[in-house]
């Protein structure tokens, strides 16, 4: 019975003609006004008004053709006319681009011709079928048209369809209440032929908000108003104040009807489309692709002459350079290998590595050919550029297979130089990691890569190949890599297990197992055999990161006290500082440390010099960066392992921005003292390993074996060893958005940095003491433009920040006495932070207008706080060094 109900209902509707969507009446002509506009401004609007510009027109609609046997299968034919531009805020005739322009000497003959040509609009059940114009017309005029007849389409029921209109084929949500209809467009869903990309990370990475909602009133039967407004805004994580935003508008308003054509006669659309003009063709609704040229712009190698003075090593630590560098990549992108080849060829060997951290960053085909065309890897002494093209690979925002297919068949030919042998196999990792972040762990370059390099550390017997095949694993984060970093975390070697027990450290804490967690207790409490102190200290590490349970704290604790005296002084540290800055262990440890056993003068009252303190380097609603410093000391007073890190946490996510660690070992027969339990038979040296925004980079010598430490010794010249130097783009952002209008917005995203970081180890056996340095300096840029680019008229913004900064760690030791002297310090400059707004506009003809206005603000240098023993011993050292 019920099934009948709905068939005689349904049989209802039909015979008493409820309309799907909008109905015009045959015979009648409707005259609309017409206006859409385009606005661009900073996210919260500036006070001299937004950049963009409005059309206006006069639009008279009538119906061409009906189906017979349906109402809403309709033709509908549209002509604008009386056309105007004119820009969106009240300017001065100074300021104002259009000022004295008619909008024939705007657009020109062709394009205002094409504009007013009439055009065919098929719509059935309030729904676009076809869209008919001409192919020859420019593609700009072609989009505008869609955009305005987009508007016709309305479903008149409450309801979610799937739409094809001018942005593409998107989900609509209807809302029908008294002959008013709200179109909300769920923009997320809509798909577009043009795709971007954007940084894998969430921190540096850009967040956006969109919205598009029409209303439509409706009269007769048909539309008496619409009124569409669509907004994009794109913010920086980091940074929300640096943000921009595109809004478009669009109403169409009845003003009046007259009398109109007669409708046509004919059996089908396609037979009536040709009956009114035979070169009107199905073009289709959604928009088409627009090709930008850019008349008068620079040719890169005219654009690289303006630039290079910005990118020269003595400009590396200023604003400028990653501003440059920035502007640099735009053009790049847009260029040939040939034209990338000449500005390589060109370029002088001071800007050279700056251009080859350019070139790379580009992530075009282009830029890779010309790259590998460029590069010698058979010969050694290209060793800087060949790592400046591994390290800019490294920290693609976008990198493809075709980049990991190339490092792949480098490692396969014959390398001049070892350090570059390691680099290339160590980023391949870091590749396979952004790869499969972005799903692409099957692909065949990737799976043949994940194959060499989870094989790679049993296939050789060469330590320094073990430790660039475990490098690579650490960088990969492959699930399959667990076991392998379980089994060499219990070697006998020390640098694997360092490798190894650091690696489990930046896996997500549910993939730490039971298997995994024993073996690192095993390592820590020296179940199995002896291991050396910095060893030990990383399993520490992970056990207290990893969610540790009660009897894991509870062991760890017991342990304090039967440690070497240097160990049992860290440990403490480490502990004290986690339940200061309440990280997730605190809570167990204290609930262990209610036992007496565990928690007693006798165990926490033990003397030292090794420490651990974590702290906040800045603290704002868009991002969260702290630092720790842990320093382990041999028990005759020299440095063992100082490590350093900087994270940034935005979004809920985390980036390991940056970590310095510098390690020595066996210099206790420089001072003639004994070496700590284990530690008996180690070669002597030092070495420095850095990792940064994720990505661990080859780790650095200063001396190894002791005669290579005696001739360092006698040649230091306190000079610190540079560690990485280059240009970085950190964050990537690219997108074309489509708006309702027909219009396209082009948003782009970038963040540059420069750095340098180094560091260096002094001892002086006159005066018993050893100095260690680690010297950051940084210069970041971050821009985001959002431009409208119409042939005839290009308008756009660009909000952006910079800033200069420096900061050194310098440790202090005087091992003339135990416990000996340690004076941390770690330094950040007074440094400056600008914020720019940039407007711009230009006409085809040439003429531009661009207005900047900015604010500079400094924040001044500190001291970063340690802890309060630490002050104390630097009160001593700088006293006892007058």
């Amino acid at each position: 019975r019920g099934t009948c109900l709905v068939i005689i209902l349904c049989a209802s509707c039909v015979s008493s003609g409820v309309a799907a969507g909008p109905r015009l009446n045959n015979n009648q002509l409707y005259k609309f006004s017409y206006t859409t506009e385009v606005l661009i401004d900073k996210a919260r609007g500036s006070k001299e008004g937004s950049a963009g510009y409005r059309i206006s027109s006069d639009v008279d609609v009538n119906l061409v053709w009906r189906d017979p046997s349906s109402k809403d299968d309709q033709l509908i034919k549209l002509a604008m006319s009386n056309l105007r531009i004119e820009p969106v805020s009240q300017t001065s005739e100074k300021k104002n681009i259009l000022h004295g322009a008619t909008t024939e000497s705007v657009l020109g003959k062709t394009k205002l011709a094409a504009l007013t040509k009439p055009f065919l609009l098929h719509l059935k059940n309030g729904k676009a079928k076809a869209f008919y114009s001409y192919w020859e017309e420019p593609t700009t005029i072609k989009n505008l048209k869609r955009g305005l007849a987009s508007l016709l389409q309305v479903q008149l029921n409450t309801g979610k369809v799937v739409e094809n209109d001018v942005s593409g084929r998107c989900t609509v949500e209807y809302k029908a209440v008294k002959g008013q209809v709200t179109r909300t467009k769920i923009l997320e869903t809509c798909n577009t032929a043009e795709t971007g990309f954007t940084t894998h990370s969430k921190v540096l990475g850009v967040s956006s908000k969109a919205s598009s909602v029409t209303v439509f009133t409706l009269e007769d039967g048909f539309i008496r108003s619409a009124v569409a407004e669509e907004t994009h805004t794109l913010a920086v994580n980091v940074r929300k104040s640096t943000a921009a935003k595109v809004v478009s508008r669009q109403t169409l308003t009845l003003v009046g009807k007259e009398a109109g054509p007669v409708e046509a006669a004919g059996k089908d659309v396609a037979g009536v489309v040709k009956s009114v003009d035979t070169k009107l063709a199905a073009v289709g609704i959604v928009a088409e692709k627009v090709k930008s040229q850019c008349k008068g712009c620079p040719s890169l190698f005219e654009h690289w002459q303006a630039e290079k003075k910005q990118l020269e090593p003595a400009s590396l630590s200023k604003a400028t350079a990653p501003r440059s560098f920035l502007a640099l990549i735009q053009s790049i992108r847009k260029a040939s290998k040939d034209e990338i080849l000449k500005v390589l060829k060109s370029a002088d060997k001071a800007s050279l590595p700056q251009v080859v951290d350019a070139v790379t960053s580009s992530q075009t085909t282009a830029s890779l050919d010309a790259m590998l065309e460029f590069l010698n890897f058979t010969d050694a002494k290209g060793l800087v550029l060949q790592e400046r093209f591994l390290y800019a690979c490294g920290f693609a925002s976008h990198p493809n297979e075709r980049m990991l297919e190339a490092l792949l068949d480098i490692s396969k030919g014959k390398i001049g130089s070892t350090d570059i042998k390691e680099s290339v196999v160590i980023i391949m990792g870091a590749l396979v990691h952004k790869l499969c972040q972005k799903g692409g762990c099957n692909l065949p370059t990737v799976v043949k890569v994940k194959k060499m390099i989870l094989d790679g550390p049993k296939s050789t017997n060469e330590e320094s190949e073990v430790q660039m095949y475990l490098l690579a694993l650490k960088n990969s984060l492959l699930l399959e890599a667990i076991p392998i970093f379980t089994k060499y975390a219990e070697s006998e070697v020390g640098a694997y297990c360092t490798i190894a027990l650091t690696a489990l450290q930046r896996y997500d804490v549910s993939l730490m197992t039971s298997e995994v967690k024993q073996t690192v207790n095993r390592v820590y409490h020296q179940n199995r055999r002896i291991y050396e102190k910095n060893v030990r200290a990383a399993a520490a590490d992970v056990i207290l990161s990893s969610n540790p349970s009660y009897m894991e704290i509870k062991n760890l604790l017991l342990s304090i006290g039967n440690l070497p005296h240097e160990m049992n002084k860290y440990m403490l540290s480490k502990i004290q500082d986690i339940i200061r800055f309440q990280m997730p262990a605190s809570k167990v440890l204290r609930q262990a440390m209610k036992d007496m056993i565990s928690h007693n003068y006798d165990r926490f009252a033990k003397v030292g010099s090794s420490s651990a303190y974590s702290g906040f380097m800045a603290q704002s609603a868009d991002v969260s960066s702290t630092y720790s410093l842990d320093i382990l000391y041999s028990g005759s007073g020299i440095l063992r392992r100082s490590n350093m890190n900087i994270y940034g946490a935005s979004n809920g996510a985390m980036l390991h921005g940056l970590q310095v660690a510098i390690e020595a070992q066996g210099l206790e027969s420089l001072i003639a003292a004994t070496p700590d339990e284990g530690e008996e038979d180690l070669e002597s040296f030092a070495g420095m390993s850095a990792l940064l925004f994720d990505v661990q980079l080859r780790p650095v010598t200063f001396f190894k074996g002791y005669s290579d430490l005696m001739s360092k010794m006698f040649s230091m010249t306190g000079e610190p060893m540079n560690v990485v130097k280059g240009l970085i783009l950190l964050s990537d952002h690219s997108e074309v958005i489509q708006l309702q209008s027909g219009l396209k917005a082009n948003a782009e995203f970038q963040g540059g940095l420069a750095i340098d970081i180094s560091g260096g180890m002094e001892i002086s056996l006159w005066y018993r003491e050893s100095k260690t340095s680690v010297n950051n300096r940084g210069a970041l840029v971050v821009t985001g433009n959002i431009t409208v680019d119409m042939d005839f008229l290009r308008t756009g913004v660009e909000v952006s920040f910079e800033t200069e900064a420096a900061l050194d760690f310098i440790t202090t030791v005087q091992f003339s006495e135990y416990p000996f002297l340690v004076c941390m310090q770690m330094d950040k400059t007074t440094f400056p932070v600008s914020e720019y707004l940039t407007k711009y506009e230009r006409l085809s003809s040439g003429k531009s207008i661009k207005s900047r206005k900015g604010r500079k603000m400094l924040i001044p240098g500190s001291e970063f706080p340690l802890h309060q023993e630490n002050s104390n011993m630097c009160k001593k050292v700088f006293d006892s060094s007058w």
